[in-house]
């Protein structure tokens, strides 16, 4: 099972994508959901097998998704794995006396 998808960016939100089928564009995805994307904005096209491998999301739940549905939106990754923590005793040197 072959399928090429155009894959968009979110303009509201970072990390957030959209994958679609290209030949179907964005015709298949609700109203509701677009609103909440905002506009979409292409990223690149791709050609996903279930030998293909990606980096934050499960290939076969993409092309389960994008056979069921017509689309896959991946979120963003939670807040934790992309802020930096400082340890609390840097930040006890730094408070004003």
């Amino acid at each position: 099972m072959k399928r090429i998808c155009s894959v968009y960016h979110s303009s509201k939100k970072a990390g957030m994508y959209l994958y679609v089928l290209r030949a179907d564009a964005l015709k298949r995805v609700p109203a509701p959901l677009l609103e909440l994307f905002g506009t979409p904005k292409r990223a690149f096209d791709l050609v996903l097998t279930p030998e293909r491998r990606l980096v934050r999301e499960d290939i076969s739940q993409v092309l389960s998704n994008l056979d069921s549905q017509g689309y896959h939106l991946q979120l963003p990754p939670p807040e934790d794995e992309y802020i930096v923590h400082w340890p609390e005793e840097l930040l006890r040197r730094n408070d004003p006396v």
